[in-house]
């Protein structure tokens, strides 16, 4: 569920213009060279510009919760472990780590020359203070149910207010030794700290602005990039940040990030040279695929889409019939979804957890192995079992953000559901930022979802429909899944659990999954080092270049 570094107004005691000359100087040094590994020729602009579809939710690493503005975090940020072109663990302001044999305790080293855009050290004080932040409830973060899945010592406690946040397991041996203490054996928490909500923030900027600490002119960072525009729900431009520690390394010079609400609009402005990345409409990557076969691309995510049931206090009763559940679940022709609306090498969705899930199997789960007769047939017995029918019309509202693919996958399953159930869909479709205080305060009967990984193992998604999640929107709340959830923390082999939480979703059907994520996009050719085999998509712009023509 699923992830921008600003320099240029970093500090203001530094005059602006001996800093817009360091950083020009750094450009044409690097622009006017070869690639260090490649060898490859490099253009001489090195501005990347890129779409999003909505405005982001934040750049602050404890309040972000979207994908998009993860992205932008991960520019302006650095956590303590980064990820590669596979999305194998590498050294961020971590040099490495080291844990005990329970693989309860972790102690990160880091490196001395990481340095924040005004100048300061970054120092395992830093991060105390971000992970004590997101688990503060003062703090108000969505992604706080994060530090719970962490198992950091003490959370609990913390989050619910009985304790003070300096009790959370979290320590700064020194400036450059971070100590972390579990109450769970977890031998993939390394794989966490490459998660947003886990890096660190400036305590001086934070203190010093208020909720405005993020905003150009007051933003302090220690990533390769800072901010140094941000035009709300138009643009946002991130600029290299010769503060970071290995700027050297970096060639890009400039991020744009535009948004652009409209797909077709996107491709238009793509094609028409305006991006070096844009967005394929749906249905439309074969033709754009044949059209333009080195730009149109295709490849496994980590995600899942999927519609919640509000099953809250405040939700409708006929939701809270699993009958009903499973006959809207069953009733969705999920080849539709994938094979003619998208056609994009989407696959169909039984289980929550996605196949590209590294060591996960994906369990045989009944409704998933039937036709889709059997399905609609199976799913008017079960509506008619409940009490609805020609006599009982079942109404219901289907929420979704802004998007052309939301809508087109809205209107196809609300015409399965009166086809195949005679059940009456409305659908309602709002803005990003209000969809998600809408949907998170159980304002809805059906919403739309999407989830993909904070880190690649199966816990990632299964948590999210654990009680506590702060991502579970429909209120499901099954005490086995929670039971099999916490015990699978403490296990060496996961998959009996995993495999009956599925089970347990298929049956009580607290969401419907209705396709699991490829990446689709168009990128140019001059655009490389595209980290196409990371399922996470967790992409650096530090890592790519342009090359010339």
């Amino acid at each position: 569920m699923k992830k921008e570094l600003q320099m240029r107004y970093f500090a203001k005691s530094l005059a602006g213009g001996v800093l817009l000359a360091a950083t020009l100087a750094s450009t044409t040094v690097l622009a006017a060279g070869t690639h260090p590994t490649t060898g490859e020729a490099l253009a001489d602009d090195q501005t990347f510009t890129y779409s999003m579809l909505d405005e982001h939710s934040s750049i602050d690493p404890q309040i972000v919760e979207d994908v998009s503005g993860s992205e932008l975090v991960r520019d302006l940020f650095e956590g303590l472990m980064n990820q590669d072109a596979d999305g194998n663990l590498v050294p961020g302001v971590a040099t490495g780590f080291t844990t005990n044999e329970a693989k309860d305790v972790y102690t990160f080293t880091l490196r001395k020359d990481a340095r924040w855009s005004d100048g300061k050290r970054v120092t395992a004080g830093d991060f105390v203070y971000a992970w004590r932040r997101l688990a503060d409830p003062a703090t108000a973060s969505p992604y706080s149910w994060f530090a719970d899945i962490m198992s950091l010592e003490g959370v609990g406690d913390v989050m619910s207010g009985d304790a003070d946040p300096s009790t959370l397991g979290v320590s700064a041996i020194d400036n450059h030794t971070l100590e972390v203490r579990l109450t769970a054996s977890l031998p993939y928490f390394a794989l966490m700290t490459t998660h947003a909500s886990t890096f660190p923030s400036p305590q001086w900027a934070i203190e010093e602005h208020g909720d405005d600490w993020t905003k150009v002119g007051n933003i302090v960072s220690n990533g390769a990039y800072v901010l140094t525009e941000h035009i709300p729900n138009e643009r946002s431009v991130r600029e290299r940040n010769t503060a970071y520690w290995d700027n050297d390394a970096t060639i890009l010079d400039k991020v744009v990030a535009l948004i652009i609400n409209d797909e077709n609009t996107d491709l238009t402005r793509y094609l028409a040279g305006e991006l070096d990345k844009g967005t394929v409409p749906s249905g439309q990557y074969l033709r754009l695929k044949a059209e333009y076969p080195n730009q149109a691309t295709s490849f496994p995510r980590l995600c899942t889409y999927y519609y919640s049931f509000n099953v809250s206090e405040s939700g409708q009763e006929a939701l809270k019939d699993i009958r009903v559940r499973q006959a809207l679940s069953y009733a969705v022709d999920r080849s539709v979804i994938t094979d003619k609306i998208l056609q994009a090498g989407q696959t169909q969705a039984f289980t929550f957890t996605p196949g590209a899930t590294a060591g996960f199997d994906v369990p045989e789960v009944d409704f998933g192995v039937m036709t889709q007769a059997e399905r609609n047939a199976k799913a008017k017995e079960l509506l008619a079992d409940a009490g609805y029918g020609a006599d009982n019309p079942l109404s219901i509202d289907l929420l979704y953000n802004t998007s052309e693919s939301h809508k087109k996958i809205a209107i196809a399953i609300s015409q399965m559901w009166k086809e195949t159930l005679g059940v009456t869909a409305t659908l309602a479709n709002i803005e990003w930022k209000t969809f998600l205080q809408v949907r998170g305060k159980q304002d809805f009967d059906v919403a739309r979802g999407g989830w993909c990984g904070d880190y690649n193992e199966a816990s990632t998604f299964l948590d999210l429909l654990t009680t506590k999640s702060g991502y579970n929107d429909g209120k499901y709340s099954n005490a086995e899944v929670d039971a099999l959830m916490a015990e699978a923390k403490t296990l060496s082999d996961t998959k009996a659990n995993y495999t009956r939480v599925e089970e347990i979703l298929a049956t009580e059907m607290p969401v419907i999954p209705i396709y699991h994520y490829a990446g689709v996009f168009m990128l140019k050719e001059n655009l490389k080092g595209w980290p196409y085999g990371n399922v996470e998509q967790n992409w650096y712009s530090r890592n790519l270049y342009k090359i010339a023509d």
